[in-house]
Formats: structure tokens, C-alpha cells, sequence
């Protein structure tokens, strides 16, 4: 049996989607199995005796924690329950660069204790450090349909943008086989591409232009926090957009290929298959 977290994001439900296509025997975890139509348990990462119930005869799990202050504490909450149920393989889906700092105001410090707890859980283990996501340009939707530009705050930028199929089909890959145990994988698409570049994307599937506004990093950090977000999470925004903006997310991996087989897809061919979203 396949345990799945973070079940109803993007990448969880995908690789439940592609479990089930399979035939694979997998369980969704969540705290609202009554989102799911597929099997699921009701448990939390902060519940340690949920954690323990949701493990109950599963034999490989899926490590997918949102992203929050808590997410450390939820990584080694999940590791400890795997190893208390006899779990024997362990997949985490980190973040590319995780481990290159300490700061704590840097998404890349988050996952580090995380991938220690896994690497030394004596359990079979695979981690999976994907760059940005390419659904993440569905935050602009509502922007790209009123024909507003959309905000930048890195500059000219770029990122290894991966599709989230892309990371799906890779994670379901290291849950069902052994070729990919004790295997950190960065996970990126074929291209660096900032955000201008990104919606130059956008408007030519889309068959209008699409622009773009630069904004200061002290403006958006005042409008975060002005609409109430937590001053950890506004920091952290803040030194990902610096990072990206000062070129330090512009790198790419083969590793994609080498564990599908094929070239990793494109932004524009995530753009294509979620156009309506734009439209």
C-alpha cells in the first residue's frame, strides 16, 4: 500500500491519478477525506496518533508537506510515524537547493531537516527537488483575464520552470520501483524563463498580448503584510524573489529525462494544456 500526502494539491492528486492508472493500491491522506473520491484517511500532520492510524499496512509512502512554518516540524512528524509502522520506503518531494543555507528566511533551509530525517531513517528513500512550478502561473489568472499585466518581482530572472506532471510522473516512478532508492533528483523543465518571458508565453497561446508591471520588493513586501500575511512567510517571499531576481535559480537538470525516458515539458506546453484557465 502507497500512502499519499498533501493528497489534494497539485502534485498529490496527480500521483494518485497516475497510481490508480497503474492499478497501484495507494491511500490518499488528508484532514478531508470528503474532498477525495478516492480512498482516503482522515489524519494530520500535527496528530501524531492520526499519523500513526493513516500507516497502518503501508509499506511505501509519499512525503508532500505544505508549504508553512510548520513544514520541518510536519517532515520529521511523518518520518517518525513511517518508522514506528515499519514502513519501508520513503519518497519527499524538498525543493531544488535545499540544504545550500541555513537561513531560515530561505525556502531552501526548510527542507533540509527533512531530507536528514528521511537519508537516516534506515527505510529505502528517494528525494525529489523540483524548481518552481509551472502551475504556479495560475496565480495570474484573474489578472491575464482582466487584461491587467501581470506583477513582477524578479526582474528578468529565470527558473528551471518544471511542470507538475513532470514531478508526479517522476515521484510515481520512485514509489513503485527500486531503480531510483537513495536518489536525489532535481527536478527541473528544459528551459530557464523568467517572468516577461513567461508571458510572452502566455499571450502567444492565448493570441493577445500579455505584459508585465515591475514591482518594487519593499512595495510588495507592504502589500503582503498590509493584506495580513505572516511576516515569516512575507520574509521568505521576499528572499525567493531576490534569489531568482539576482539570476541564483537559473540552473537546470537532466534528471527528468534520465528517469523518463524523455525531454521534460515545457512552460508553453503547460500554458496549452490549462489555457482555459487564462481565458
Amino acid at each position: 500500500m502507497i500512502l499519499v500526502t498533501g493528497a489534494t494539491g497539485t502534485i498529490g492528486s496527480e500521483v494518485l491519478r497516475r497510481l490508480a492508472a497503474r492499478g497501484e493500491q495507494a491511500l490518499a491522506m488528508t484532514r478531508d477525506p470528503a474532498k477525495l473520491s478516492a480512498r482516503a484517511v482522515k489524519a494530520d500532520f500535527a496528530d501524531p496518533a492520526s499519523l500513526d492510524r493513516a500507516l497502518e499496512g503501508v509499506d511505501t509512502v509519499l512525503s508532500l508537506t505544505a508549504f508553512g512554518r510548520e513544514l520541518p516540524e510536519h517532515d520529521l512528524a511523518l518520518v517518525a510515524a513511517a518508522g514506528r509502522a515499519g514502513t519501508k520506503k520513503i519518497v519527499k518531494i524538498s525543493a531544488i537547493g535545499t540544504g545550500e543555507t541555513d537561513d531560515e528566511k530561505d525556502i531552501r533551509s526548510w527542507h533540509h531537516h527533512g531530507e536528514r530525517a528521511v537519508r537516516d531513517s534506515g527505510m529505502a528513500w528517494t528525494i525529489l527537488r523540483p524548481a518552481g512550478f509551472a502551475g504556479n502561473a495560475l496565480m495570474w489568472a484573474d489578472t491575464v483575464r482582466a487584461g491587467e499585466p501581470i506583477p513582477n518581482t524578479t526582474g528578468s530572472g529565470g527558473q528551471g520552470v518544471v511542470d507538475p506532471r513532470d514531478v508526479a510522473e517522476v515521484a510515481v516512478e520512485a514509489l513503485t520501483g527500486g531503480a531510483h532508492d537513495g536518489m536525489t533528483y532535481e527536478l527541473t523543465g528544459p528551459e530557464v524563463i523568467s517572468v516577461p518571458e513567461q508571458a510572452r508565453v502566455l499571450g502567444q497561446v492565448l493570441g493577445r498580448e500579455v505584459t508585465t508591471v515591475e514591482i518594487p520588493l519593499e512595495a510588495a513586501r507592504q502589500g503582503m503584510l498590509a493584506s495580513g500575511a505572516e511576516p515569516l512567510l512575507v520574509e521568505v517571499a521576499m528572499t525567493g524573489a531576490a534569489f531568482v531576481a539576482a539570476g541564483g535559480a537559473e540552473r537546470l537538470s537532466g534528471d527528468v529525462a534520465a528517469v523518463l525516458g524523455r525531454a521534460p515539458r515545457r512552460f508553453a506546453d503547460w500554458v496549452r494544456d490549462h489555457r482555459a484557465a487564462f481565458e
